[in-house]
This record gives C-alpha cells, structure tokens and sequence, in this order.
C-alpha cells in the first residue's frame, strides 16, 4: 500500500530556508543586532560578551530566531537582540558550565536539559506574575513532566525524529527504524544519523522495543550492539549538512528532526519524511533564564513578545516549527495545521516518548557506548 502523502506546503508562500539545527557561520543581520556564531569554534566564550551592554543575548538553535523577528522586538523595546547558535543540548550545557551563564539572558534548553539544569541550580524559577499569555499554551504544556508548572521554563515548540530519504535511491519506502538493520547492505554508506547520544542511541532502543528513557545496563547494552552492527554501513553521525546530499541522492537516509525535514521535503519531490511506526522521541525546547542573567528583564519581555499568538504565528510561518501556542496555532494556514510532518496524528504521538532525564550511572553508560560508536 502506497504511504499517505501529507499535503505539501506552497513553496512560493513558504520558500526553503535553513535546517532547524544547522550551525550558521559567521554572523547576521547586524542592522538589528542579530548575531549568529559557530559555537563549536566558540566554547571559550559568547561572541556578544553579554553583561551589562543593554543587549538581550539569547543562546538557542538555530532558525528560532530570525531577522523580522528580532527587528520587531528591537523596535518595540529598543532592546538590541544578539543570538548565539548551539546544535546540541550538551554543547550548551558545556558552555554555560564553562562560565557562559553570566553571559546570556535567556536559553532555549530542551525538555530533559531543563530538568538538569534545575538540578544544578542552573536556571532562575520563573515568575509567572511578570507573564502575559501563558494561557495560550496548549493543555499538555500547561504542566510538563519535565518541568512542573513551567516553574523554570516556557513551552516554545515541539517535534518529532523520523527518518528523511530520497524515494529515488532507497529500496523501499521506510516505515519504521528496523528499515536501517533490514536494508543496511543496500544502504550502506549512503546513512547518516544524528550526532546526538540520546537520541541515536534511543533510536536504537525504539527499535528493540525498549524506552529511550530507559536505565536498565543490559537494554543500554543491546542498543549499543544494535548500533554496532550498523556502524560500518553508516556514512556519518551529523545533526546537519547532509541536505544538498539527500536532495542530489548521494545520501539515502538522513535521521532528522521533523522541522528541520519538512524544509527538505519543499525542496524535492523526491523527498520525504516518515516518523517510525513504532514511535520516535518526543522533543520540547522551551525558553529558560539562566540563574546569574545579566538582564533578566529582557529576558521576561522577549517571553512575553513570543507568547503573543500573532507574533508566534508569523514566526511558524517563515521557520516551520510546531509551535507550542495553540492560540498561535489555530491562526495558521490549514495547509500547516494539517501536515503530519509538523502536527503528528495521535496515533503516531502516542507511541512516542519525550527523553528524560536519567540518573548519573545510567547517562555515563550512555556516553561511555556513544563514544565508543562514533570514535571506531
């Protein structure tokens, strides 16, 4: 049976735009004071040097933010915006450890980073009182798991992992994550995967039918065999820069965030995007400030600025994220509330996970296994 085509979003309303979490070099838009640095060449330190230079200096993935986005803010407020880029929760984590949290105002943590961070002390509580709009958030953002009653951060959009190919150069359309093992001879060096130990790992676990979440040292184990005896077949582990090579078929399979796929699958007929059956992670990135900001007022009024359902409709519209504002959503164009890609069925939702949190011995079993995959 042919896999339903979702409806395709209008390339001319919607044009191609960078990936979600793809590393821009250099810097931006220095008319609005928007500045977006490779922040694998900058652990040492924030490009903007934060403190008390009047600026909001937010720390985020990439495409959140955009250059409308940030001139609107700085001609309400005044208040100059520069961003840098991290492309993986561990990076940022890294960083602020490293003294960047007396640098930036606001973070955008993903859902278990957030419950780490509370637990290193890292995060400032939030207060509600100083909050317009939390009423716009949709019902399973209202009290998160990882965050109860947002007491430490603010929903600001969600999405799947699943699996972008190229119909053109793939043996059979895949369907779910045993599509990798089941076909890695005919896909072999032509697979990337995400340069991300929770989630590449997890995905390996999805597979055996265990949690990602899960602590158990013997189904950590499997997942590792199970990625083991892929390696070889694997072209790279890469959170982005494999596009142009899925789009020209060089690359056959790419693991990849949902907002980030559905970019691609403008691009190319041949292109799509499927979340396993068997179900894929369920991510939250959300709006934090850290405990030593430097201006936690701006901090407070960008919160308030995206929470507004116009502003967070214009900006769905030009970066296609699922925003976590359902009065933000039932303003968007029926062509982006109905698209799979972007709002899974409940079906699909239900048999996802998001990735928590897990104790200290089970997260080093992690790491010790992720390295020993991506170093052979």
């Amino acid at each position: 049976m042919a896999r339903y085509q979702p409806p395709r979003l209008n390339p001319r309303r919607y044009g191609p735009r960078p990936t979600r979490r793809r590393f821009l070099q250099g810097a931006a838009a220095a008319t609005v004071g928007l500045t977006l640095s490779n922040c694998r060449q900058n652990l040492a330190g924030p490009t903007g040097q934060g403190g008390g230079d009047g600026a909001l200096h937010i720390y985020t993935w990439a495409n959140y933010t955009d250059d409308a986005l940030a001139a609107e803010f700085t001609d309400r407020t005044g208040i100059p915006v520069v961003v840098d880029i991290f492309d993986s929760n561990e990076i940022m984590l890294t960083k602020m450890q490293a003294g960047g949290g007396s640098a930036y105002s606001l973070l955008y943590p993903s859902d278990y980073m957030v419950s780490e961070m509370v637990e290193l002390g890292m995060l400032a509580p939030i207060d509600h009182s100083r909050l317009q709009g939390l009423e716009n958030l949709k019902a399973q953002w209202q009290n998160p798991a990882y965050d109860p009653n947002n007491a430490h951060s603010i929903p600001f959009n969600w999405g799947t992992t699943g699996l972008l190919y190229n119909r053109d150069v793939v043996p059979e359309d895949p369907t779910d994550w045993d599509f990798l093992w089941d076909h890695q001879e005919a896909l072999s060096r032509r697979i990337t995967l995400l340069d991300d130990m929770r989630e590449t790992l997890g995905a390996a676990l999805k597979s055996l039918g265990y949690s990602y979440n899960t602590t158990d040292p013997a189904e950590i184990e499997a997942a590792y065999q199970r990625l083991l005896e892929l390696q070889p077949h694997i072209a790279s582990f890469q959170t982005t820069g494999f596009e142009s090579e899925i789009l020209a078929g060089d690359l056959s399979v790419a693991m990849s965030y949902s907002s980030d796929a559905i970019a691609l699958t403008l691009e190319g007929d041949n292109v799509e995007f499927v979340i396993p059956a068997s179900g894929s992670s369920l991510w939250t990135d959300t709006m934090a400030i850290p405990a030593n900001a430097p201006n936690p007022e701006a901090a407070y009024q960008w919160i308030n600025f995206l929470l507004e359902p116009e502003v967070a409709q214009a900006a769905v519209e030009r970066l296609y994220f699922a925003t976590a504002n359902q009065a933000a959503f039932e303003r968007l164009p029926e062509e982006i509330r109905s698209n799979p890609d972007l709002y899974p069925d409940d079906d699909i939702l239900a048999r996802s996970e998001g990735i928590q949190s897990i104790d200290l011995a089970s997260n080093d079993l992690f790491d010790q296994y992720w390295t020993e995959i991506t170093s052979a």
